[in-house]
């Protein structure tokens, strides 16, 4: 059992570094829409899991889980690509916009940047930030009669912006020249690289103070306590289904409307969220990937329990069923 006061202490100094770099990047964004609305968020997190270790509190509700699943997706990929620990090396910067892997929609650019100590893997940190515009066939990628991806704007895939240290100006080009706004999407993209650097350096003065190991373990019980508060409030919740349908008018291509079922069954401190029977994948611009239909499920459960520290742990009590090839987990293209 780790010590209260230093469980505590290092509790909210994870989060005052992720908030840190929030507003660092609000205050250094070019485009508005970060530095006047914070759509961006950034996060700590498990380098081999992939759970979040602490959340900024100035960004999106809606990046809560988002970026969990995208750091796990882009563990994936780096493990895939080899080399190093999980595929990561000192100096590695990851960018993607991809939404079936990172969720939402392609105008949200992640990055992910591993953090070493002493040689060793320690933890891994994520951003993303909402670029004015990536292309396609409208500005700023809302196209309303839009039938495929590709109308809304490029797709960056998982890819090196820094490898080993060594900037990928070639892949910068590539996305400056298919942009409307180049010198916007440069100005945000630096102050999203940037903002690392202070991550980091309050993760390393952690280090310094407490030490790995005592660090690690307060990180550890971090997310078993958040996991045991939810379990306790979920246990609250008679056990039970609950059922709630809905719909949505049209896909603004077709003139039909779209369902969306939601089976919620609680079991004792677990809880199972089915959308089985949700409308299939509609062919105008209203599907959104499952990954960001889990993330706004836990915004929406963090609101009923609002006590519970964001961490992956407070995550652990739900599981999910999404059928593949509907609206709420759409599959390219």
């Amino acid at each position: 059992m780790m010590d209260p006061v230093t469980l505590a202490v290092v509790r909210g100094a994870l989060e005052q570094i992720a908030d840190e770099m929030d507003l660092r990047l609000i205050r250094a964004a070019v485009s508005p829409i970060i530095s006047e609305t914070n759509d961006c968020a950034h996060g700590l997190y498990d380098p081999v899991t992939g759970e979040t270790i602490a959340q900024g509190g100035y960004g999106l509700p809606q990046f809560l889980a988002n970026m969990q699943w995208t750091v796990q997706r882009v563990i994936a990929v780096a493990t895939a690509h080899g080399g190093g620990q999980g595929g990561f090396h000192e100096g590695d910067l990851w960018i993607l916009n991809d939404p079936y892997l990172s969720g939402t929609h392609l105008n949200d650019v992640v990055l992910v940047s591993p953090v070493f100590i002493d040689g060793r893997l320690f933890a891994l940190f994520a951003n993303t930030g909402h670029w004015m515009d990536l292309g396609g066939s409208v500005p700023g990628g809302w196209a309303p009669s839009a039938t495929e991806i590709h109308q809304e704007g490029m797709i960056i895939p998982p890819l090196k912006l820094y490898d080993r240290g060594v900037y990928n100006a070639s892949l910068v080009q590539l996305i400056k020249a298919n942009v409307r706004l180049p010198a916007q999407v440069e100005g945000d993209l630096a102050a999203m690289t940037n903002v690392f650097g202070a991550g980091r350096r309050g993760l390393l003065a952690l280090v310094t103070k407490y030490g790995e190991a005592t660090l690690t373990g307060c990180i550890a019980e971090m997310m078993d306590r958040s996991e045991a508060q939810m379990r306790s409030l979920i246990t609250d919740i008679p056990d039970g289904t609950y059922r709630v349908e809905d719909w949505f008018d049209n896909d603004g291509v077709d003139d039909v409307p779209l369902r969306v079922v939601l089976t919620l069954t609680v079991a004792g401190s677990d809880m199972h969220f089915d959308f089985t029977g949700t409308a299939s994948a509609a062919r105008g611009p209203m599907n959104i990937s499952d990954s960001t239909t889990k993330s706004m499920c836990l915004v929406a459960l963090k609101h009923v329990f609002p006590e519970v520290p964001v961490n992956g742990g407070a995550f652990r009590p739900t599981r999910f069923t999404i059928p593949s090839r509907t609206i709420l987990a759409a599959e390219y293209p």
